[in-house]
């Protein structure tokens, strides 16, 4: 029993709740207003559709804040997350997400009740920021058929299906509204912040990127797809089946979910502790109770109609500059969300589409962050080598492999170089 009061929230996690909620309840609201729009882009890349992403940032948000072993973390639908879930939704349809989801979630937090937290936690930072900059570059491909307002042209791996989706689009003929309205959303979305900081505003930049193109798409009867409605009823238990996965099917596609949540989980908790500046073990995360809240927050998200989850590092670092002082920041992002839909559905479905595909190929160039790469390069020769084999091996092979052999090729040559 005692090895299981770890993974039990108690009233520690909340010590600072009474005198700084009120910290906690407006940074949980700037993290949802810069987690709305991407919970809808990111459920639209999937396959899934807006409501799902929603559905993820909110329930999975809340479980993995309630249980998950950081007191800053902010979980929801993410980019890595969607490199993976695109080709299997592709190849298996939207419900195989039910199960798959589940039993990922399982996994994972049979992963925390094992310990295995600490032995995920181990992959070099070189390999991190190559795994960040390949899923940077994939996320930006991804958006091509909503950028384009044209079907995806099935090619197998993620630069191929670009490929022939940007010349189906030449081919068929441009849809320029859409590409128009792509553009106007980076430019507002780059430009935002040097206004911001003179006049000294607060509001995050993809949220007023997206209601600027939203409102010029209303006002001058710009034709392009937008979100549509959202279910009434946002929280649906789905029927659970294997949907004709077969075990190797379902087994390969489990394993590979749960190791991205979570290595992504445990490196965005690692994050936020070091933006904290936490020194003292008693108030760092703590990696197996975060798998194991992670694995529940994707196994409820799932089999009520959304996808995996995982940490998501730019929301909990917007989380922690906003002044976050407990979880219970976490929680409000969730229920400030939850909030969002119920009131303003009519208004979110209205919303195009390519405004989301712009937003969210402008986060992959902050995510990919030029000027850190450079700085990472300008290092050790081993290191922004084995950045780039990473990076290399996750755009056109595979997120996990990439992983692995990017991890395997660094201490192998680590330990060349000591001898």
């Amino acid at each position: 029993m005692n090895r299981l009061r770890e993974f039990i929230p108690s009233s520690v996690d909340y010590k600072s709740a009474r005198t700084d909620w009120r910290k906690d309840l407006l940074a949980g609201i700037t993290v949802g207003i810069v987690a709305l729009p991407l919970a809808l882009a990111f459920g639209i890349t999937t396959g899934a559709g807006a409501s799902a992403g929603l559905i993820t940032a909110i329930l999975a948000g809340l479980i993995a804040a309630v249980f998950g072993g950081s007191n800053f973390q902010v979980s929801g639908p993410t980019g890595a997350m969607t490199v993976v879930l695109v080709p299997i939704v592709n190849k298996y349809g939207v419900e195989s997400l039910i199960p798959l989801g589940f039993f990922a979630g399982l996994l994972t937090l049979i992963l925390g009740l094992i310990r295995a937290g600490s032995i995920i936690n181990r992959v070099p930072w070189p390999v991190m920021e190559g795994f960040t900059l390949g899923i940077a570059v994939v996320i930006a491909l991804q958006q091509f058929p909503t950028a384009l307002a044209t079907p995806s042209i099935n090619g197998g791996r993620t630069v191929t299906t670009a490929w022939r989706t940007v010349k189906g689009a030449i081919n068929n003929g441009l849809n320029f509204s859409a590409i128009f309205i792509v553009i106007l959303t980076l430019v507002v979305k780059f430009i935002y912040p040097k206004i911001a900081h003179k006049v000294k505003l607060h509001i995050p930049a993809s949220f007023i990127a997206i209601l600027f193109s939203s409102v010029v798409v209303l006002a001058f009867g710009i034709s392009v797809p937008t979100v549509g409605d959202l279910p009434k009823a946002i929280f649906h238990l789905q029927k659970f089946s294997l949907f004709g996965l077969g075990i190797y099917e379902l087994t390969t596609a489990v394993i590979a979910i749960a190791l991205l949540a979570s290595i992504e989980s445990l490196l965005s908790a690692r994050v936020a502790d070091q933006m904290s500046h936490i020194h003292e073990a008693k108030d760092r995360y703590q990696p197996n109770r975060e798998l194991f809240g992670q694995g529940l927050a994707s196994m409820f998200s799932s089999i009520f109609g959304g996808m995996p989850a995982t940490g998501a590092i730019a929301r909990t670092g917007v989380n922690i500059r906003s002044g976050a002082k407990s979880r219970l920041a976490a929680i409000f992002h969730a229920v400030f969300l939850l909030a969002v839909v119920l009131v303003l559905s009519p208004i979110i479905s209205k919303i195009p589409t390519s405004a989301l595909a712009g937003v969210l190929i402008g986060t992959s160039y902050r995510m990919a962050s030029p000027a850190n790469l450079r700085e990472i390069l300008r290092t050790t020769r081993l290191d922004g080598s084995i950045l780039l084999i990473t990076a290399l091996i996750v755009i056109f092979v595979d997120l996990i492999w990439g992983i692995l052999i990017g991890t395997a090729v660094y201490f192998l040559f680590s330990k060349l170089k000591r001898k």
